[in-house]
């Protein structure tokens, strides 16, 4: 599997470290196919945007031949769709969710000269645009909008409760890793929901060469391994974090898993 470390993806374009996490997730992610598709778009794009002045109106016409011609949109009938988290997929279907689609966008503003960034909101992805001498503006990736300081005053307090208010720490800009952890753990809850055990192993992996020794990780991969029939496994790391956690909720109930498993045959993989 590759090995992935904080340092390659602060190298990384949001973009290329996603494709780099996507294809160590599942081999068959059409890397190269994904790698060639946004250099032609950018391309495109640059052709496109040429004739343009004014910055501002520039940005404006990348967000229209973004969403409108070349038809990227958040994905609304099946937003925790695996695919929508796989940028080769995002760019065949031309769907994704807020980072997958936020990846792609800044991909491009960054490469044609624009003063974007990515910052992870507590409820999703958003895009900075940060003007000489303005306050800071925010693009909603899942459609390419802009949105208000109420809005996202309205957001926080539905995702964070209704005494919750908007904080500069809530808009920082984000860096590479944090981004790519944050999409790590959602590619492994959208392929745990589909039941696509062995690659969500791959996620759990992954994110233990980030966060070794991490007792929620080590108990979700505890519970992949049950679900592969992986008994002596999963007891493991079951016992590992009920050792670590010993005060949550969920240690009480891994104990009654350990129990159950103790008193059938255990299968070893």
């Amino acid at each position: 599997m590759l090995e992935l470390f904080d340092e390659d993806f602060d190298a990384m374009e949001l973009a290329e470290g996603a494709l780099a996490l996507n294809k160590a997730i599942n081999p068959e992610t059409e890397f190269h196919w994904a790698k060639h598709e946004i250099q032609r778009l950018f391309q495109e794009a640059e052709m496109k945007l040429s004739h343009y002045t004014d910055e501002q109106q520039r940005f404006d016409a990348l967000l229209r031949l973004f969403y409108f011609e070349w038809g990227f949109q958040g994905d609304q009938e099946a937003y925790f769709d695996s695919a929508n988290a796989f940028l080769d997929k995002v760019l065949e279907r031309r769907k994704g969710i807020p980072v997958s689609l936020g990846a792609l966008l800044l991909y491009f503003a960054k490469k044609l000269g624009f003063p974007v960034a990515g910052v992870t909101f507590p409820s999703q992805f958003l895009i900075q645009v940060a003007w000489y001498g303005e306050k800071p503006v925010y693009v909603n990736p899942f459609n390419g909008e802009y949105v208000s300081e109420h809005t996202l005053t309205a957001w926080l307090i539905g995702h964070s409760g209704p005494f919750s208010i908007l904080k500069p720490e809530h808009l920082e800009v984000a860096d590479n890793p944090t981004v790519i952890g944050r999409w790590l753990a959602l590619v492994k809850s959208a392929l745990l929901r589909e039941e696509r055990y062995t690659l969500a192993l791959r996620c759990t992996d992954l994110a233990l060469t980030f966060v070794p020794d991490d007792p929620y990780e080590i108990r979700d991969r505890g519970f992949i391994y049950q679900q592969l029939d992986c008994h002596q496994a999963a007891k493991s790391d079951y016992q590992y974090f009920i050792e670590q956690c010993p005060d949550d909720p969920a240690a009480e109930l891994l104990k009654n898993q350990v129990s159950a498993m103790n008193e059938t045959q255990v299968t070893l993989h």
